[in-house]
């Protein structure tokens, strides 16, 4: 089987050539621009792992195009609401973004000041707000969250939020993940330790027999 890179649209240079020394083909996602509400979603980014290395584009080792941006349709929403109801997937996100650097840079710009409802907060500041626990076990659904954005949030419900949008984008990725590699017979492959536990407890919990595959570079 050829393998899937995940959760992003593009991986180190590294972790490319890993992938190409294993598995005949690597398929990439576009880059996800979820659209929460008409008015908030994220930008897409034109760039893909083809134009970096047309070479391996051009002899079919890489294949991309998945498109998985825009607003989420009604099965990807309900299983976004089965992770955020997890417990334990929900401990993960939470753990590692607390202690993943290479997780929660996929997610958030800590190194640089950031809006948080009206509010403009130093980065590091944002971050000691966002990995205090209480957000691991506030209750959340895709409509609680999508009805937050709709009107003017305080610096309290600004946390909430962002804390919010960062959970749906990571379970969003990991479902279109999970789709994608069912309908095109791919196997999975990450280089991110963290959503590879995310993606495995999905497995374990909604019993999907599918591989899903972690590779480490040297150094790592």
């Amino acid at each position: 089987m050829n393998a899937l890179y995940y959760p992003f649209h593009l991986c180190r240079q590294q972790t490319l050539h890993r992938l190409l020394a294993e598995y005949k083909q690597v398929h990439f996602c576009d880059f996800m621009a979820l659209q929460l509400t008409p008015m908030i979603g994220t930008l897409a980014v034109s760039d893909r792992m083809g134009d970096y290395f047309p070479e391996f584009l051009q002899t079919g080792r890489i294949v991309q195009g998945y498109q998985v941006s825009g607003g989420l349709s009604p099965e990807i929403k309900s299983a976004v609401n089965g992770d955020l109801a997890d417990d334990v997937w929900r401990g993960y996100f939470h753990e590692s973004l607390a202690n993943d650097r290479q997780f929660r840079r996929g997610l958030f710009g800590f190194s640089h000041t950031m809006r948080i409802g009206s509010t403009v907060v130093p980065g590091p500041a944002a971050f000691l707000s966002l990995i205090d626990q209480k957000h691991e076990k506030h209750l959340l659904t895709v409509e609680t969250l999508q009805a937050l954005g709709l009107k003017p949030l305080s610096l309290t419900e600004g946390y909430a939020f962002e804390y919010g949008f960062a959970l749906v984008k990571t379970s969003a990725a990991l479902r279109y993940t999970l789709s994608i590699s069912r309908q095109h017979q791919l196997v999975p492959v990450t280089d991110s330790s963290a959503h590879f536990r995310l993606l495995n407890r999905i497995f374990t919990r909604d019993e999907v027999v599918l591989n899903n595959q972690l590779i480490k570079d040297e150094g790592d």
